[in-house]
Protein backbone atom coordinates (compact mmCIF):
# COMPACT_ATOMS: atom_id res chain seq x y z
CA UNK A 1 0.00 0.00 0.00
CA UNK A 2 1.27 3.47 -0.88
CA UNK A 3 1.86 5.61 2.24
CA UNK A 4 -0.81 8.19 1.43
CA UNK A 5 -3.46 5.49 0.98
CA UNK A 6 -3.67 4.83 4.72
CA UNK A 7 -5.53 8.14 5.09
CA UNK A 8 -8.18 7.41 2.47
CA UNK A 9 -11.76 7.09 3.69
CA UNK A 10 -12.85 3.50 3.06
CA UNK A 11 -16.56 3.28 2.29
CA UNK A 12 -18.50 0.54 0.55
CA UNK A 13 -20.40 2.63 -2.02
CA UNK A 14 -24.04 2.53 -2.96
CA UNK A 15 -24.55 0.61 -6.22
CA UNK A 16 -27.11 2.37 -8.46
CA UNK A 17 -29.27 0.51 -10.93
CA UNK A 18 -27.68 -0.18 -14.28
CA UNK A 19 -28.23 2.43 -17.00
CA UNK A 20 -27.91 0.54 -20.32
CA UNK A 21 -26.63 2.52 -23.28
CA UNK A 22 -28.70 0.72 -25.87
CA UNK A 23 -32.15 2.09 -26.68
CA UNK A 24 -33.43 -1.38 -27.56
CA UNK A 25 -34.16 -2.40 -23.97
CA UNK A 26 -37.14 -2.76 -21.71
CA UNK A 27 -35.86 -0.83 -18.71
CA UNK A 28 -37.68 -1.86 -15.54
CA UNK A 29 -34.81 -1.63 -13.05
CA UNK A 30 -34.55 1.91 -11.65
CA UNK A 31 -38.15 2.94 -10.83
CA UNK A 32 -38.22 5.79 -13.33
CA UNK A 33 -41.57 7.07 -14.52
CA UNK A 34 -42.33 5.59 -17.97
CA UNK A 35 -44.22 8.73 -19.05
CA UNK A 36 -42.81 12.15 -19.95
CA UNK A 37 -43.03 15.19 -17.65
CA UNK A 38 -46.03 17.50 -17.86
CA UNK A 39 -46.30 19.37 -21.19
CA UNK A 40 -45.70 22.67 -19.43
CA UNK A 41 -42.28 21.44 -18.30
CA UNK A 42 -41.13 20.89 -21.87
CA UNK A 43 -42.50 24.30 -22.85
CA UNK A 44 -40.68 25.96 -19.95
CA UNK A 45 -37.46 24.21 -20.93
CA UNK A 46 -37.62 25.80 -24.35
CA UNK A 47 -38.24 29.22 -22.83
CA UNK A 48 -35.15 29.26 -20.58
CA UNK A 49 -32.89 32.12 -21.65
CA UNK A 50 -29.33 31.18 -22.47
CA UNK A 51 -28.17 34.35 -20.74
CA UNK A 52 -29.52 33.08 -17.42
CA UNK A 53 -27.16 30.09 -17.53
CA UNK A 54 -24.02 32.19 -17.24
CA UNK A 55 -25.09 33.42 -13.81
CA UNK A 56 -25.14 31.50 -10.57
CA UNK A 57 -28.60 30.20 -9.65
CA UNK A 58 -30.55 31.61 -6.71
CA UNK A 59 -28.93 30.03 -3.61
CA UNK A 60 -32.22 30.36 -1.70
CA UNK A 61 -34.10 28.55 -4.52
CA UNK A 62 -37.03 30.90 -3.87
CA UNK A 63 -39.03 30.10 -7.01
CA UNK A 64 -39.13 26.37 -6.31
CA UNK A 65 -39.43 26.72 -2.53
CA UNK A 66 -42.39 29.09 -2.93
CA UNK A 67 -44.07 26.78 -5.44
CA UNK A 68 -43.70 23.80 -3.09
CA UNK A 69 -44.92 25.80 -0.10
CA UNK A 70 -48.02 26.85 -2.02
CA UNK A 71 -48.68 23.34 -3.35
CA UNK A 72 -48.41 21.66 0.06
CA UNK A 73 -49.99 24.56 2.03
CA UNK A 74 -47.02 25.17 4.30
CA UNK A 75 -44.76 28.14 4.95
CA UNK A 76 -41.74 28.79 2.76
CA UNK A 77 -39.65 28.49 5.92
CA UNK A 78 -40.79 24.86 6.16
CA UNK A 79 -39.34 23.77 2.79
CA UNK A 80 -35.80 22.76 1.82
CA UNK A 81 -34.77 21.65 -1.69
CA UNK A 82 -31.76 19.77 -3.00
CA UNK A 83 -30.25 17.84 -5.88
CA UNK A 84 -32.59 14.88 -5.68
CA UNK A 85 -33.84 13.40 -2.43
CA UNK A 86 -30.41 11.75 -2.03
CA UNK A 87 -28.85 15.20 -1.59
CA UNK A 88 -31.59 16.22 0.85
CA UNK A 89 -31.20 13.01 2.87
CA UNK A 90 -27.40 13.25 2.95
CA UNK A 91 -27.69 16.82 4.17
CA UNK A 92 -30.17 15.70 6.83
CA UNK A 93 -27.80 12.95 8.02
CA UNK A 94 -25.05 15.54 8.45
CA UNK A 95 -27.35 18.02 10.17
CA UNK A 96 -29.41 15.93 12.57
CA UNK A 97 -27.55 12.69 13.30
CA UNK A 98 -24.76 13.83 15.61
CA UNK A 99 -25.49 11.85 18.75
CA UNK A 100 -23.34 9.12 20.28
CA UNK A 101 -26.49 6.99 20.21
CA UNK A 102 -27.13 4.97 17.03
CA UNK A 103 -29.41 6.05 14.23
CA UNK A 104 -32.08 3.42 13.55
CA UNK A 105 -33.33 2.26 10.15
CA UNK A 106 -34.64 -1.01 8.66
CA UNK A 107 -32.28 -3.81 7.67
CA UNK A 108 -34.05 -4.18 4.32
CA UNK A 109 -34.41 -0.65 3.05
CA UNK A 110 -32.74 2.01 0.93
CA UNK A 111 -29.08 0.98 0.81
CA UNK A 112 -27.82 4.57 0.85
CA UNK A 113 -28.69 4.95 4.57
CA UNK A 114 -25.84 2.74 5.74
CA UNK A 115 -23.49 4.30 3.16
CA UNK A 116 -24.11 7.81 4.52
CA UNK A 117 -23.81 6.60 8.10
CA UNK A 118 -20.44 5.03 7.33
CA UNK A 119 -19.22 8.02 5.34
CA UNK A 120 -20.17 10.55 8.03
CA UNK A 121 -19.03 8.28 10.91
CA UNK A 122 -22.55 8.08 12.34
CA UNK A 123 -23.26 5.11 14.65
CA UNK A 124 -26.25 3.10 13.45
CA UNK A 125 -28.26 -0.05 14.04
CA UNK A 126 -30.36 -1.84 11.47
CA UNK A 127 -33.74 -2.99 12.75
CA UNK A 128 -34.94 -6.28 11.19
CA UNK A 129 -38.19 -6.34 9.27
CA UNK A 130 -40.57 -9.10 10.33
CA UNK A 131 -41.20 -12.25 8.29
CA UNK A 132 -43.72 -10.37 6.12
CA UNK A 133 -41.12 -7.62 5.44
CA UNK A 134 -42.93 -5.09 7.61
CA UNK A 135 -41.37 -2.64 10.07
CA UNK A 136 -41.72 -3.53 13.73
CA UNK A 137 -42.58 -0.20 15.33
CA UNK A 138 -41.55 -1.28 18.82
CA UNK A 139 -37.97 -1.62 17.58
CA UNK A 140 -37.90 2.17 17.29
CA UNK A 141 -39.12 2.86 20.84
CA UNK A 142 -35.63 2.67 22.36
CA UNK A 143 -32.97 5.37 22.90
CA UNK A 144 -31.49 6.48 19.59
CA UNK A 145 -29.68 9.26 17.79
CA UNK A 146 -32.33 9.56 15.08
CA UNK A 147 -34.62 7.47 12.90
CA UNK A 148 -35.06 7.20 9.13
CA UNK A 149 -37.23 4.86 7.09
CA UNK A 150 -38.95 4.90 3.69
CA UNK A 151 -42.72 4.72 3.42
CA UNK A 152 -43.57 2.93 1.17
CA UNK A 153 -40.43 0.95 1.86
CA UNK A 154 -37.95 0.06 -0.85
CA UNK A 155 -37.38 -2.47 -2.27
CA UNK A 156 -40.48 -4.13 -0.79
CA UNK A 157 -43.07 -1.48 -1.84
CA UNK A 158 -44.88 -2.01 1.48
CA UNK A 159 -46.71 0.97 3.01
CA UNK A 160 -47.26 1.53 6.74
CA UNK A 161 -50.37 3.53 7.75
CA UNK A 162 -50.24 7.05 9.19
CA UNK A 163 -51.11 5.80 12.69
CA UNK A 164 -48.04 3.53 12.57
CA UNK A 165 -45.78 6.44 11.59
CA UNK A 166 -47.22 8.64 14.33
CA UNK A 167 -46.52 6.04 16.98
CA UNK A 168 -42.83 6.05 16.04
CA UNK A 169 -42.66 9.85 16.00
CA UNK A 170 -44.54 10.27 19.28
CA UNK A 171 -42.22 7.80 21.05
CA UNK A 172 -39.13 9.78 20.00
CA UNK A 173 -39.53 13.43 21.05
CA UNK A 174 -35.77 13.75 21.61
CA UNK A 175 -34.79 12.54 18.11
CA UNK A 176 -35.34 13.72 14.57
CA UNK A 177 -37.49 11.23 12.65
CA UNK A 178 -37.12 11.26 8.86
CA UNK A 179 -39.81 9.63 6.72
CA UNK A 180 -38.55 9.07 3.19
CA UNK A 181 -41.64 9.32 0.96
CA UNK A 182 -40.05 8.90 -2.46
CA UNK A 183 -42.97 6.70 -3.58
CA UNK A 184 -45.86 8.16 -1.57
CA UNK A 185 -47.71 9.55 -4.60
CA UNK A 186 -48.37 6.02 -5.90
CA UNK A 187 -50.40 4.98 -2.86
CA UNK A 188 -50.92 5.54 0.82
CA UNK A 189 -51.30 8.64 2.93
CA UNK A 190 -48.43 11.07 3.40
CA UNK A 191 -47.26 11.85 6.93
CA UNK A 192 -47.13 15.57 6.03
CA UNK A 193 -50.12 16.46 8.27
CA UNK A 194 -48.11 15.29 11.27
CA UNK A 195 -45.51 18.06 10.92
CA UNK A 196 -47.98 20.51 12.47
CA UNK A 197 -48.05 18.32 15.57
CA UNK A 198 -44.42 17.16 15.77
CA UNK A 199 -41.55 19.60 15.27
CA UNK A 200 -39.02 16.74 15.12
CA UNK A 201 -40.53 15.17 11.99
CA UNK A 202 -39.01 15.67 8.53
CA UNK A 203 -40.78 14.45 5.36
CA UNK A 204 -38.58 13.88 2.30
CA UNK A 205 -39.98 13.56 -1.24
CA UNK A 206 -38.69 13.69 -4.81
CA UNK A 207 -39.61 14.74 -8.34
CA UNK A 208 -37.77 11.71 -9.78
CA UNK A 209 -40.60 9.19 -9.60
CA UNK A 210 -44.12 10.56 -9.80
CA UNK A 211 -43.20 13.78 -11.64
CA UNK A 212 -40.97 12.16 -14.31
CA UNK A 213 -37.95 14.35 -13.59
CA UNK A 214 -35.29 11.87 -12.48
CA UNK A 215 -32.92 13.44 -15.01
CA UNK A 216 -33.20 16.87 -13.39
CA UNK A 217 -32.41 15.68 -9.82
CA UNK A 218 -34.93 17.58 -7.70
CA UNK A 219 -35.71 16.60 -4.13
CA UNK A 220 -37.22 18.40 -1.18
CA UNK A 221 -38.23 18.05 2.42
CA UNK A 222 -40.83 19.67 4.63
CA UNK A 223 -40.63 20.11 8.38
CA UNK A 224 -40.67 22.65 11.16
CA UNK A 225 -38.95 25.99 10.56
CA UNK A 226 -36.29 24.99 13.12
CA UNK A 227 -35.37 21.87 11.14
CA UNK A 228 -35.27 23.74 7.83
CA UNK A 229 -33.14 26.53 9.28
CA UNK A 230 -30.63 23.97 10.55
CA UNK A 231 -30.51 22.30 7.12
CA UNK A 232 -29.88 25.61 5.40
CA UNK A 233 -27.04 26.39 7.78
CA UNK A 234 -25.31 23.17 6.83
CA UNK A 235 -26.06 23.70 3.12
CA UNK A 236 -24.52 27.19 3.12
CA UNK A 237 -21.48 25.78 4.91
CA UNK A 238 -21.10 23.10 2.24
CA UNK A 239 -22.38 24.32 -1.13
CA UNK A 240 -24.51 27.44 -1.51
CA UNK A 241 -25.52 26.68 -5.11
CA UNK A 242 -26.93 23.17 -4.88
CA UNK A 243 -29.72 23.59 -7.44
CA UNK A 244 -29.09 24.63 -11.03
CA UNK A 245 -31.22 27.25 -12.80
CA UNK A 246 -32.91 24.79 -15.14
CA UNK A 247 -33.96 22.47 -12.32
CA UNK A 248 -35.43 25.37 -10.34
CA UNK A 249 -37.54 26.55 -13.28
CA UNK A 250 -38.73 23.11 -14.37
CA UNK A 251 -39.45 21.96 -10.83
CA UNK A 252 -41.75 24.91 -10.20
CA UNK A 253 -43.48 24.31 -13.55
CA UNK A 254 -44.02 20.61 -12.82
CA UNK A 255 -46.27 21.49 -9.87
CA UNK A 256 -48.75 23.45 -11.99
CA UNK A 257 -50.44 20.72 -14.05
CA UNK A 258 -52.36 18.70 -11.47
CA UNK A 259 -54.61 17.07 -14.06
CA UNK A 260 -51.68 15.59 -16.01
CA UNK A 261 -50.01 14.54 -12.75
CA UNK A 262 -53.08 12.61 -11.56
CA UNK A 263 -53.70 11.05 -14.96
CA UNK A 264 -50.13 9.73 -15.08
CA UNK A 265 -50.32 8.36 -11.55
CA UNK A 266 -53.60 6.60 -12.34
CA UNK A 267 -52.10 4.97 -15.43
CA UNK A 268 -49.17 3.64 -13.42
CA UNK A 269 -51.36 2.37 -10.59
CA UNK A 270 -53.72 0.63 -13.07
CA UNK A 271 -50.75 -1.02 -14.79
CA UNK A 272 -49.33 -2.01 -11.40
CA UNK A 273 -52.53 -3.73 -10.32
CA UNK A 274 -52.75 -5.52 -13.66
CA UNK A 275 -49.12 -6.63 -13.25
CA UNK A 276 -49.89 -8.19 -9.86
CA UNK A 277 -52.62 -10.29 -11.46
CA UNK A 278 -50.62 -11.25 -14.56
CA UNK A 279 -47.53 -12.22 -12.59
CA UNK A 280 -49.59 -14.24 -10.11
CA UNK A 281 -50.95 -16.26 -13.05
CA UNK A 282 -47.32 -17.02 -13.96
CA UNK A 283 -46.44 -18.32 -10.49
CA UNK A 284 -45.09 -15.13 -8.91
CA UNK A 285 -46.07 -13.65 -5.57
CA UNK A 286 -45.36 -10.27 -4.01
CA UNK A 287 -46.33 -8.07 -1.07
CA UNK A 288 -49.19 -5.67 -1.85
CA UNK A 289 -47.33 -2.92 -3.74
CA UNK A 290 -47.81 0.78 -3.05
CA UNK A 291 -44.91 2.21 -5.06
CA UNK A 292 -44.31 2.22 -8.80
CA UNK A 293 -42.64 -1.18 -8.60
CA UNK A 294 -43.26 -4.76 -7.51
CA UNK A 295 -41.11 -6.99 -5.29
CA UNK A 296 -41.63 -10.48 -6.67
CA UNK A 297 -40.48 -14.03 -6.13
CA UNK A 298 -41.30 -17.16 -8.16
CA UNK A 299 -42.38 -20.48 -6.74
CA UNK A 300 -39.76 -22.48 -8.68
CA UNK A 301 -37.32 -20.23 -10.61
CA UNK A 302 -34.37 -18.74 -8.63
CA UNK A 303 -34.34 -14.95 -8.86
CA UNK A 304 -30.64 -14.75 -9.71
CA UNK A 305 -31.09 -17.00 -12.74
CA UNK A 306 -34.22 -15.22 -13.92
CA UNK A 307 -32.49 -11.85 -13.56
CA UNK A 308 -29.63 -13.01 -15.78
CA UNK A 309 -31.91 -14.58 -18.37
CA UNK A 310 -34.09 -11.47 -18.57
CA UNK A 311 -31.01 -9.33 -19.04
CA UNK A 312 -29.86 -11.46 -21.97
CA UNK A 313 -33.19 -10.58 -23.59
CA UNK A 314 -32.59 -6.86 -22.91
CA UNK A 315 -35.22 -6.79 -20.17
CA UNK A 316 -33.66 -5.07 -17.16
CA UNK A 317 -35.00 -5.58 -13.63
CA UNK A 318 -33.25 -5.18 -10.25
CA UNK A 319 -31.69 -8.01 -8.26
CA UNK A 320 -30.40 -7.61 -4.68
CA UNK A 321 -27.74 -10.10 -3.64
CA UNK A 322 -28.30 -9.87 0.10
CA UNK A 323 -29.73 -12.10 2.82
CA UNK A 324 -33.49 -12.64 3.01
CA UNK A 325 -34.23 -10.99 -0.35
CA UNK A 326 -31.82 -12.80 -2.67
CA UNK A 327 -34.70 -14.72 -4.22
CA UNK A 328 -36.68 -11.59 -5.11
CA UNK A 329 -36.66 -9.24 -8.08
CA UNK A 330 -37.77 -5.63 -8.08
CA UNK A 331 -39.69 -4.78 -11.23
CA UNK A 332 -40.51 -1.18 -12.13
CA UNK A 333 -44.00 -0.58 -13.49
CA UNK A 334 -43.51 0.45 -17.11
CA UNK A 335 -45.97 1.23 -19.87
CA UNK A 336 -48.51 -1.47 -20.79
CA UNK A 337 -46.35 -2.19 -23.86
CA UNK A 338 -43.20 -2.62 -21.78
CA UNK A 339 -44.99 -4.85 -19.29
CA UNK A 340 -46.44 -6.83 -22.19
CA UNK A 341 -42.94 -7.62 -23.39
CA UNK A 342 -42.06 -8.83 -19.90
CA UNK A 343 -45.16 -11.05 -19.69
CA UNK A 344 -44.50 -12.46 -23.15
CA UNK A 345 -40.96 -13.43 -22.28
CA UNK A 346 -41.97 -14.95 -18.94
CA UNK A 347 -44.78 -16.97 -20.47
CA UNK A 348 -42.46 -18.59 -22.99
CA UNK A 349 -39.62 -18.91 -20.50
CA UNK A 350 -41.69 -20.72 -17.89
CA UNK A 351 -42.86 -23.31 -20.41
Amino acid sequence: MKPWMKNLRQVEPYVPGEQPKSLDVTKLNTNENPYPPAPGVLKALGAIRADSLRRYPDPACEELVSALASYYHVGADQVFVGVGSDDVLAMAFQTFFNSELPVLFPDISYAFYSVWAEMFSIPYEKQPLDEAFRLVKEDYFKPNGGIVFPNPNAPTSIFEPLSFVEEIVSHNPESVVIVDEAYIDFGGESALPLIEKYDNLLIVQTFSKSRSLAGMRIGFCIGSPELIQALNSVKYSFNSYTMNETALVLGAEALKDETYFRETLNKIVDTRESAVRRLKELGFSCPAPMGNFLFVTHETIPARKLFADLRRENIFVRYFDQPRIDNYLRITVGTPEEMGRLYGFLKNYLK
